[in-house]
């Protein structure tokens, strides 16, 4: 879907994530890691194999899975031509109260400056750029950032015309646990507060706003386990 995309003439970027595959070789290299609000502490051991196996292994799994249907995907991640730095995140909301608490994450970041130039070489080519969301901080250090954070940051810089997170439910659920369709940032923003939207998706639904607010004309949140959801997105 990514290849005939590029084929029609709109330009993908693919950003990915790799919780699944990251806890599976910590499992494997006996690496304990633990969570605070979903994102993963992260300590030295634990950075190197989140880079090994999201620059390594899943981006280059991805690679190979849009050359071989006949695409040329380039595979990079935030490090490359300083594409993304970050600075550790040393406080985030509670998610009782909403106020900000000090937190010890370890090596893990939040976008602090994009410079697209290398997406933006990709792009105007005929190649597919595939990127890990590993990046490093101004003092050098490699930092783990969320993909979806990571995906907003670079399509907000970009101006990208919409952003899409696929993710493995249907998207956003009223009160009665029915699909929503459509969200205005008012909408959205009141049922945060009202507390229709909960959990893990309070975050997602953040940043869609924070994407729109700086430029993009639209953030979807589809379901990944839909086939060809992006097409029917796109196209339909």
């Amino acid at each position: 879907d990514v290849v005939l995309l590029k084929a029609v003439g709109i330009n993908p970027i693919v950003v990915h994530g790799g919780g699944p595959q990251i806890a599976a070789m910590l499992k494997k290299l006996e690496i304990k890691s633990d969570f605070v609000h979903g994102l993963r502490v992260t300590d030295k051991p634990t950075v190197e194999v989140v880079e090994m196996v999201l620059a390594g292994a899943i981006n280059k799994e991805i690679v190979t899975a849009i050359n071989r249907q006949g695409g040329k995907a380039v595979g990079i991640c935030g490090k490359d031509a300083n594409l993304l730095l970050a600075k550790k995140i040393t406080q985030m909301p509670d998610p009782e109260s909403n106020i900000m608490k000090a937190v010890d994450l370890g090596y893990v970041g939040d976008p602090v400056e994009v410079n697209p130039h290398i997406v933006d070489v990709i792009s105007k080519s005929d190649l597919i750029p595939v990127i890990a969301p590993v990046a490093m901080s101004r003092e050098g250090e490699t930092l783990n950032i969320n993909a979806d954070t990571f995906a907003s940051a670079l399509a907000a810089r970009m101006k990208a015309k919409r952003l899409l997170l696929l993710t493995d439910v249907a998207g956003v659920l009223d009160k009665d646990k029915k699909l929503i369709h459509d969200l205005t940032v008012e909408e959205a923003r009141a049922m945060i507060r009202e507390g229709t939207i909960t959990g893990g998706m309070i975050p997602k639904i953040e940043g869609c706003i924070e994407v729109v607010e700086a430029g993009v004309e639209a953030v979807v949140i589809i379901d990944g386990r839909v086939p060809h959801c992006v097409l029917l997105e796109l196209f339909t």
